[in-house]
């Protein structure tokens, strides 16, 4: 019989794992570690040993993003996918970043004695395993961001809390621009112009930002600390972004911020977003009505609603 009334059934298609990490934001890295320390997934391989994985890997990959971030630790993440009964989507939300939850205590004690020694392979050792097995966006949530509170919050009561302070936050931005540029992906789209706002030289928390939109597969312009509006406008332009997320710590003298932002609005032609500590005395000022989307200081609900405003990353 002619196959045009026996139709052959598709054949599965199958993604590498570079399109799997960015459909999930789950870094090459960690999917291998889940692979070969807890067996969550088993991918094909072809010929050369190049890994290939299905829609249902991809949606298991998903499934385990979400337990961990319920506060399952991942070596019982698969115990919980093979018992479950509910529906992925029936999950509680994630749970609160708490410094005493799960794994995290261990990985919150070990760094901050390693910050307090000053020393640098530790640090690297703990980050680097924290990293290899949890979501980037989970490991800042939970680790790096308690970290640098803690570190704020007894700078003034310890004999070397300022000097801890200064080398945490110079051993981030070291590591996280290194790892901004491995990771963020060249030609991606949406691209996304990152700068802190006139006067804001504390540039930690749009450097922790943008790896989680990297890690996400969004395309960065990165410009850094104190950056002039009509520099931000001129750089989106000329370079093809998307939008503009600004990052603030301290609040800027909202009523001529928010005029210049007011301005910015209006002739980009974009979305421009503000995010960071000082969102949260700027909700009845003329920033909030400036046309500007205020994200607050939790990245992973500001990176959620990048994706909501832009949609997904592709190449």
């Amino acid at each position: 019989m002619s196959s045009e009334h026996n139709p052959q059934p598709a054949e599965e298609p199958y993604y590498p794992i570079r399109t799997v990490a960015n459909l999930t934001g789950i870094n090459p890295v960690t999917l291998r570690a889940w692979e070969r320390r807890y067996a969550l997934l088993q991918p094909h391989r072809t010929p050369k040993g190049h890994r290939l994985y299905t829609r249902q890997d991809i949606e298991r990959v998903r499934e385990t993003v979400m337990l961990l971030k319920t506060g399952i630790p991942i070596s019982q993440v698969r115990t919980h996918l093979d018992q479950r009964a509910a529906p992925i989507d029936e999950l509680p939300a994630p749970a609160p970043a708490q410094e005493g939850s799960g794994p995290w205590t261990q990985y919150f004690d070990r760094m901050l004695a390693a910050i307090e020694r000053f020393d640098d392979t530790l640090l690297d050792a703990v980050y680097n395993e924290a990293l290899s097995l949890y979501p980037v966006d989970l490991v800042t949530v939970r680790l790096i961001q308690p970290l640098l509170r803690r570190l704020g919050e007894q700078w003034q009561t310890r004999p070397g809390g300022v000097a801890e302070e200064h080398y945490f936050s110079t051993y981030l931005r070291n590591r996280l621009g290194a790892r901004l540029h491995h990771l963020a992906p060249r030609r991606a789209r949406p691209r996304v112009l990152a700068a802190c706002l006139p006067g804001e030289q504390h540039e930690t928390g749009l450097l922790l930002f943008c790896l989680i939109a990297a890690s996400r597969g969004y395309g960065l312009l990165m410009l850094g600390a104190n950056t002039p509006f009509d520099q931000v406008a001129y750089a989106a332009r000329t370079g093809g972004c998307d939008a503009i997320v600004f990052s603030a710590t301290t609040p800027p003298p909202a009523e001529a911020v928010g005029a210049q932002l007011a301005e910015l609005v209006s002739t980009v032609g974009m979305p421009v977003l503000l995010g960071g500590h000082a969102c949260a005395g700027l909700e009845r000022t003329p920033v909030a009505s400036s046309g500007v989307i205020l994200l607050g200081e939790d990245l992973y609900a500001a990176a959620e609603r990048l994706r909501t405003l832009l949609g997904p990353a592709h190449d």
